[in-house]
């Protein structure tokens, strides 16, 4: 399971007499694996200090997980279609091990061997301080999250909006993949060439009655350029000056002038843009974006295909590109960025979760400082309501009151504002690693 509970209950004999008890009772049911959580001696301060910390921790807690659930969502869409690769990519470093700095471990491994990292937040500072740089740590990287997420998104939704030019059917898509310079009369004062989209079962029709739909029409001037499911595309060329009577009887006879003028200038433009978006997304995403094949239509075939015609078997644009991005040639920037800071909040918050088990132990068994704290992976979901009433059982005898209460739902603890399911009589908190459900 990637759930974990991390308990607390004092130091003195009759307590670690408990714990063990708590290990032979766990470890013979096989209820759950237990290791020892280690956590530095810091300067308490006063009790009211404590309070005031104990308030800020729990929000920092939350905060911090919800940052790292973020983070970890990122990396989903980062990784697109190798999302079965996302769990490999949630990472943390090693730890202070001098083997392990180097190392990246998987998350429940840096859990169970947690070890506090006095270089990033000395033990020795007051703990108001230590605090002060999680919080500062975790708003930072909550900060360059949004900026870099919200860059990317544009860059997506300006791909999309390309992208969604090239759907459809020729009615509505753009026509800068499909025609070519050599389809059209250009720079001609008298002459225009037009695109007409043409039913299927109307070809014929189309062929024989094109040059009688207006007075001067280019004869044999007609040719298919592409094609859909439901017709075709024509160019036909004839004089200015009859464009609009043409386009009334070829609409009077179930053709449809698609407007479009070829303008090269715009065509490069619309190209270049779709490249480089797609250039830039593949430098943010690295193995989820298509490279543009040298020669290839710049624009992917869609759900509805438009074949130019004279090559009409040609491969889907960039699909060896696709199956090499597949095997993955490197990370963008900003799946390395996600990586790199998602250990780096995912270490804050289980630092975060000591800080809460130090303030509470102290606030719940008083001075001087002296607990033991216990880190407990239930074996599965369905031990859980059994470990429960093992703890409860054996830790009884630190709150009579909270532990009856536990069994008896009714019974309030006087002073206690917390909802009876979250007190017990030992200092408890839930880590959860299902960071992707």
């Amino acid at each position: 399971m990637s759930e974990f509970w991390l308990i607390s209950a004092p130091g003195d004999k009759e307590n670690l007499q408990a714990l063990e008890r708590m290990n032979t009772v766990t470890s013979k049911s096989n209820l759950s694996y237990n290791t020892k959580f280690t956590i530095p001696d810091f300067k308490v301060g006063t009790l009211d200090s404590l309070v005031g910390l104990s308030d800020e921790l729990a929000k920092l807690d939350i905060f911090a997980e919800s940052l790292i659930r973020r983070m970890a969502q990122s990396v989903v869409e980062v990784m697109e279609d190798a999302k079965g690769k996302v769990q490999e990519n949630l990472l943390a470093n090693g730890g202070l091990k001098e083997k392990m700095k180097c190392l990246k471990i998987d998350l429940t491994s840096f859990v169970t061997h947690f070890e506090w990292d006095m270089a990033k937040y000395p033990a020795k500072q007051p703990l108001v301080s230590v605090v002060d740089t999680l919080a500062k740590q975790l708003a930072q990287i909550e900060t360059d999250l949004k900026s870099r997420t919200a860059a990317y998104n544009t860059l997506k939704t300006n791909l999309e909006n390309l992208e969604k030019k090239s759907m459809g059917n020729l009615f509505t898509r753009t026509l800068s993949d499909i025609v070519s310079k050599e389809d059209f009369v250009l720079d001609s004062e008298y002459l225009i060439t037009l695109l007409v989209i043409v039913p299927k079962p109307s070809y014929v029709q189309w062929q024989k009655t094109y040059e009688s739909l207006s007075d001067m029409v280019v004869p044999r001037s007609t040719k298919l350029i592409a094609e859909d499911k439901e017709g075709g595309l024509f160019t036909v060329t004839l004089f200015r000056k009859v464009i609009d009577d043409f386009k009334t009887k070829a609409k009077e006879n179930k053709f449809t002038v698609r407007e479009f003028y070829y303008d090269e200038k715009e065509i490069k433009r619309e190209r270049e843009e779709m490249t480089r978006l797609l250039s830039d997304k593949k430098q943010q995403y690295q193995t989820s974006c298509v490279a543009l094949k040298k020669g290839s239509s710049t624009f992917p075939d869609h759900k509805v295909k438009v074949t130019p015609l004279g090559n009409p078997d040609r491969p889907a644009a960039g699909q060896s590109d696709r199956e090499r991005e597949s095997e993955g040639e490197g990370e963008g920037p900003l799946l390395r960025w996600l990586k790199v800071n998602f250990s780096e909040a995912f270490i804050a918050w289980i630092h975060i979760k000591a800080l809460r088990v130090f303030v509470e132990s102290v606030l719940r068994y008083g001075l001087p400082v002296n607990f033991q704290a216990v880190l407990l992976q239930p074996h599965k979901k369905s031990c859980t309501k059994r470990l429960r009433e093992v703890l409860n059982s054996v830790f009884r005898h630190l709150d009579e009151v909270a532990a009856a209460s536990i069994l008896d739902a009714s019974v309030e603890i006087p002073g206690l504002q917390l909802s009876n399911q979250d007190y017990f009589p030992y200092v408890y908190f839930h880590i959860d690693l299902s960071l992707l459900d």
